[in-house]
Order: C-alpha cells, then sequence, then structure tokens
C-alpha cells in the first residue's frame, strides 16, 4: 500500500506539459499523436516499474538481514508471525514471506524489460512517421522529440532517487524504533546507534560496540608476544622517566648525576615487570583473549563492508553507518553552509608569519604585555594546519553531522585561548540573566516565573534552534558586534589590551581559519572553527545582539527568555 502510495504521488500526464510547445510546431496527425503517446506511456511505466523494483529490493535485503527471525522486519506481516509460539511454524512462514518476495521482484523485472521492448518499438514507429530530413531549428524532428522525453525521464528518475532514499531511511527508522521497543531491560550504557539496514555484528561483536568509547579492554598486553612486551616496557618507563627527571632538575635543583635517578629508574622499572609478567588469573587470561579477537572481528568488518565508526554528538555511544553515506551527509553540509574554500597550495608559512608579525608588532607598539605577547606566540616547531572531522548529530532528524576542528596545533590556537579567557568572563557576567547553563539552571528561572504567577494554562512554550550557527557567522559583522558589546558594557581595555588591538587577533583567528579535509586544503569565509575555544565566546556574543530586541519585548511583558 504505501508503495502504491507512492506510485500515486508521480502523475502520468508528466510528459504532456513539458514536451507540448516542441510537438505543437510539429503538426501531427491522429496515428502519430497515438504513438508518441504510446512511446510516452511505456518510458514512464518502465520507470515505476524499476521503482516498484528498487523498493522491493530494500526490503528483500531488510529480510535477508534479520539473524535468526522476523523480528526487524519492519512490515505489518511481523506482528502476526512473531505472536506465534512454534519457532518451526514461525520460521516456515518466513521462509515463505522471503520466497514471495524473491518471486515478485523476479516477476518486476520481467515487467520491466518487457517496457523496455515495447518502448524501443515505438521508437522505431515514430521514427518511420517522421523522416529524418524534417527539421526544426537544425535539429531533426525525431532527435527533438527523443531529446524532449530523454528529459522527462531524467527528471522522473531523479524524483524515483529520493523517494527511494527517502524509502531506505523509514526503514532505517523503523528497525531502531523496534530494536527499542522490544527491549525488557534498559542498558546501563547507551547502545550503539546504527544507521544500517542491516546489522553486520553478531550479538558478542554489538554488545562490545554497546560498551561505548570510554570503555578499555583490560589486560590488553597479556595476550602479546614477550619480546612485545619487553618494548612497551621501555617505552613506558623511558617516557615517565623522562618526565619526573626534567621536572626534578628544573623545579627541585636535584643534580643531574645524582643517585636518586638511577634507584627510582630501577624501582619504575621493577614495578613495570611484576605488572606485565605477574600470572593471571585463567578467567582473566580468557577474558582478554575473546575481547582482542571480538575488537579484531569488528575492526575486519568495518573495513570489509565500507563503515565508519564515530562518536556520537551529545550521545556518548558509537555511531556505525555506511561510509559513502555519511561522506554524501558531509558533502550536503559542506554544500548547505557554503563557508569553505578550497585551497590548492599549503598556507601554514604565510599563516605563521601573519601571526608573530602582528604580536611583535603589539608588543613594540606596547599594546600587550611581554606575558601576553609569550602567551600568544605559536611554536614554529610544532605548528600545523587544523584537521577537520565529523560528528553525527544522532539526536536529530536526518542524523546531519557536525564539523568539529582539531585545531590544537593551529597557529591562531594560543590567541583563540587567550581570548576567550579574557572575554568570556565577561559575557557570562553580563548575560547571566538570559543564559541557560544546564537543566537545573532552567528550572530554577521556570520557578521563579511560576511564582510571579504567571505560569497560566494559556502560556506557550516555544524553543527554536539555529543550524550550523558557527559556520554562519558573517566575519566582519561579528567583529563590529564584539566592539559593540565591549563599549555598551564600558570596555576601552580588556586586560591591558585595547580594544583596536584585540579586534586584530579576533580577526586573526576567524579569517585564518585553514584545515584539512581528507586529502584536500580548505579556508573558511563564513564563521569561525567549530573546536576554536574563542568562537564559542564570540557565537554568544553575536547572539547577544541578535535576541536584544526579543529580549527587551520579553521583559516589558514580563515573560521568559532563556538560551
Amino acid at each position: 500500500m504505501e508503495i502504491e502510495h507512492e506510485i500515486e504521488l508521480v502523475h502520468y500526464d508528466y510528459h504532456i506539459q513539458a514536451v507540448k510547445q516542441e510537438y505543437d510546431r510539429l503538426h501531427p496527425n491522429a496515428y502519430q499523436k497515438k504513438i508518441f503517446k504510446q512511446l510516452c506511456h511505456s518510458k514512464y511505466e518502465q520507470e515505476i516499474t524499476q521503482q516498484e523494483y528498487k523498493f522491493l529490493q530494500i526490503q528483500i535485503h531488510y529480510i535477508n538481514s534479520s539473524c535468526q527471525s522476523f523480528e526487524n522486519v519492519p512490515i505489518a506481516e511481523s506482528t502476526l508471525i512473531n505472536s506465534i509460539e512454534n519457532p518451526q511454524i514461525r520460521e516456515k512462514l518466513f521462509d515463505s514471506y522471503k520466497a514471495v518476495a524473491i518471486q515478485a521482484r523476479a516477476e518486476l523485472f520481467a515487467i520491466f524489460k518487457e517496457y523496455e521492448k515495447q518502448y524501443q518499438n515505438k521508437i522505431v514507429a515514430l521514427q518511420l512517421q517522421w523522416k529524418m530530413s524534417s527539421m526544426i531549428d537544425g535539429t531533426s524532428v525525431f532527435d527533438r522529440i527523443i531529446e524532449c522525453t530523454s528529459y522527462q525521464t531524467n527528471l522522473l528518475k531523479q524524483d524515483i532517487v529520493k523517494k527511494v532514499s527517502s524509502f531506505r531511511s523509514t526503514l532505517i527508522q523503523l528497525r531502531q524504533h523496534s530494536s527499542s521497543t522490544r527491549k525488557d531491560i534498559i542498558d546501563v550504557s547507551p547502545e550503539s546507534f546504527l544507521d544500517l539496514l542491516a546489522n553486520p555484528f553478531i550479538p558478542r561483536e554489538w554488545n562490545h560496540l554497546s560498551l561505548g568509547p570510554s570503555y578499555i579492554r583490560l589486560n590488553q598486553s597479556a595476550i602479546y608476544p614477550r619480546h612485545q612486551q619487553e618494548i612497551v616496557i621501555g617505552k613506558q618507563h623511558e617516557k615517565i622517566y623522562e618526565k619526573v627527571k626534567q621536572h626534578l632538575i628544573k623545579y627541585h635543583f636535584i643534580p643531574l648525576k645524582a643517585t636518586v635517578f638511577k634507584t627510582y629508574s630501577n624501582e619504575v622499572l621493577d614495578y613495570f615487570d611484576q605488572s606485565y609478567f605477574s600470572p593471571l588469573p585463567f578467567k582473566d587470561q580468557v577474558q582478554a583473549s575473546e575481547e582482542a579477537k571480538t575488537a579484531a572481528a569488528i575492526q575486519r568488518k568495518i573495513k570489509k563492508f565500507n563503515l565508519i565508526l564515530r562518536l556520537t554528538d551529545k550521545g556518548h555511544n558509537f555511531y556505525i553507518g555506511s561510509a559513502t553515506e555519511f561522506e554524501k551527509k558531509v558533502q550536503t553540509f559542506f554544500q548547505e553552509t557554503n563557508a569553505f574554500m578550497e585551497l590548492r597550495e599549503n598556507p601554514l608559512d604565510e599563516i605563521l608569519k601573519k601571526v608573530i608579525q602582528l604580536l611583535n608588532q603589539l608588543y613594540a607598539k606596547k599594546l600587550i604585555l611581554s606575558w601576553q605577547h609569550k602567551k600568544m606566540m605559536p611554536d614554529r616547531n610544532k605548528c600545523e594546519l587544523s584537521h577537520l572531522y565529523f560528528n553525527p548529530k544522532t539526536h536529530k532528524d536526518g542524523v546531519p553531522v557536525r564539523p568539529i576542528e582539531n585545531t590544537i596545533a593551529a597557529p591562531t590556537r594560543n590567541i583563540s585561548d587567550f581570548l576567550d579567557k579574557i572575554i568570556r568572563p565577561i559575557f557570562d557576567n553580563k548575560c547571566s540573566t538570559t543564559s541557560i547553563i544546564d537543566g537545573t539552571s532552567l528550572i530554577k528561572n521556570l520557578t521563579q516565573y511560576a511564582k510571579r504567577g504567571l505560569l497560566k494554562p494559556t502560556t506557550l512554550f516555544c524553543t527554536f534552534d539555529i543550524r550550523n550557527l558557527y559556520t554562519m557567522l558573517p566575519q566582519e559583522k561579528a567583529l563590529n558586534i564584539l566592539m559593540e558589546f565591549l563599549h555598551v558594557h564600558g570596555y576601552t581595555r580588556v586586560k591591558g589590551i585595547p580594544l583596536d588591538a584585540i579586534r586584530k587577533l579576533a580577526s586573526l583567528v576567524l579569517k585564518e581559519n585553514v584545515f584539512v579535509y581528507g586529502k584536500t586544503i580548505y579556508r573558511q569565509i563564513l564563521g569561525g572553527a567549530m573546536g576554536s575555544s574563542f568562537t564559542l565566546t564570540l557565537a554568544n556574543i553575536f547572539m547577544w545582539k541578535w535576541q536584544k530586541q526579543l529580549v527587551r519585548i520579553q521583559e516589558i511583558t514580563g515573560e521568559f527568555y532563556g538560551r
């Protein structure tokens, strides 16, 4: 019924209006009109059959994906089949339904081929009616008609692709809902989010994934060969020993040749030897071995099926989906925001030069202090371009992606952290009345609202969200609003730094945001980096300006607004 409903939405006369103007210029006779209508009808029915075929293909794939029962198939028959207690009868009905679906798919494919045959026959008949010598604007009549019908066919195909994609998403949502509603227990850790029609993982692998990203396998080194354990011990010993030695020499003035270092080194090494080489209980050995095999099996399947494993945004669990489909979401984000420009060359040295030059100029003019200059100065030897990655927002419809930049080694990172540290406290202080920190904060505000007698049966609660805020901020306008915010609240300097200098530093953070995604280098031309600490503060200040009028109206009427 769902498939028939989808088909009804595609109007039969899709071809008539588009080719009408060209067609009328040909002055066709009654027989030609009949042949042309049959031609269009054949092509239309062929494409609709293909749509039915694809819908059915998805359902068959879904049926095949259910491991041992019919419970994951999101169609009406599942209720009836699952209600049967006898497993043999239930499995028999399951196999019967699958056989019917496969047979229907084969019949649809045969119908598709028949329409293709009819279409080719009608083309021949139409070609005989209009000789190739008949021309319109230098193009043969026959070619013009084929061109028009092909154009309309492509439009129909695009529509079918959208519907098939929508149908697939609906099945995924039904599967997820079906999976969650059939549980009799509540998991301690959140289950992984599966954005696939079929679950390729067996229960043992799936349960391991559902332990979440914070889980660390115990006794991982216990299954390593002896020589590999010794290599690990050597690296860990050297790392810890060097850090402790440098700290004691620098801050406690212990001589380099002091015997305490040798004693400490031996004790650390003895501790590692005991930790690594002490025999494990048999149960722990089995657990370590099993978990290692499970993790390896998960890695193989991710590679085999071209899957992607990501942390969910705000979910504290794993997302597993198709790498191809996930990349489509990423490209959709790039297209929707239009905030990034592809670069042909690596501008890292140029950006580093700009940062150092600005800091030196401000310091030379005594606009920043020595410790501030040192705090913001990047390390030439450790600088690199930011790296962009995406986390799936599983709490939102369609599972869009959130871009996050790893800016830890970016040339502007120190400036961003410094500006955030001196400006964020000002925002927190001046905008506390409209800031909702967490759920408790909201409840307290609403409690005060109710105590004033404003909470009534007619009170409307309204929430809204701004999509991709960080990548939508106009850079110059955001900088202007930053200056306005500081001026309005009586600041001409912040931590001794003039506002003009602060603007120059903020501008550098925004406009010199260059990152790598895949093998391509991009420059952000709208907004700021999601992952740069100052971007959050700047976005908050931008929203302070944006919401000003709304806040004023709510205050006049005694109503509540918070963000």
